[in-house]
């Protein structure tokens, strides 16, 4: 804040100074009999800009269990711990500290910050080391699926060019629709081009 005060300007919202700096952004009812109203200030949304940027996959990545996983975890507990069971609670930062990053070191899976707070037991340690993370998305994970017969999944979509699709002479069924590719990505795989308007004949 002391910052956005020194230079006096907020990055979403307009000049502000120490003078219109309120703890509240609210009016009380006395206020409100005074005629003293308080609008909301800009708000700094970066983090839901950054949210949105990231899409439907978050920034995660594939996780499966290995072989071995059991054996890991009890050596771990028995020498930070000096328990394996699962009613055995994580009350001690510290402890907690030295059991998840000795877990992230030897498995190379990291507990995200969002799910801290579920780990209360070694039980919950073990939970959530034996779920395993896919990241594909459900379109995707059809690759592998056993689809039923009368289920057809077109994965690489067919764009339409009258050079290519000669099937009825290179004439569109929506003659008046370009097929225009503007991304990066895509426009050296999907040729695009603009549909001419031909004039009706009587």
């Amino acid at each position: 804040m002391a910052a956005f005060i020194r230079h006096g300007v907020f990055k979403t919202g307009p000049l502000v100074s120490p003078k219109n700096v309120l703890a509240r952004s609210y009016a009380t009812k006395a206020e409100k009999k005074k005629g003293v109203d308080r609008k909301v200030g800009p708000k700094i949304d970066t983090t839901a800009q950054s949210l949105a940027a990231k899409g439907f996959v978050r920034a995660q990545k594939d996780y499966f269990p290995p072989a071995d996983l059991d054996s890991k975890l009890e050596n771990i507990f028995k020498s930070i711990v000096g328990s394996t069971t699962d009613e055995t609670s994580l009350t001690d930062i510290n402890q907690r500290f030295k059991v998840f990053t000795a877990c992230s070191k030897e498995i190379g899976h990291t507990i995200p910050n969002s799910q801290l707070h579920d780990i209360e037991t070694l039980g919950d340690v073990k939970f959530f080391y034996k779920t395993p993370v896919d990241t594909r998305t459900p379109l995707d994970k059809m690759r592998n699926m056993n689809l039923p017969e009368n289920l057809h999944i077109q994965f690489e979509y067919h764009r339409f060019h009258p050079d290519t699709d000669t099937a009825f002479g290179g004439i569109t069924a929506f003659n008046e629709s370009s097929t225009i590719v503007t991304g990066l990505k895509y426009k050296g795989k999907y040729p695009g081009h603009v549909q001419k308007q031909k004039m009706p004949e009587f």
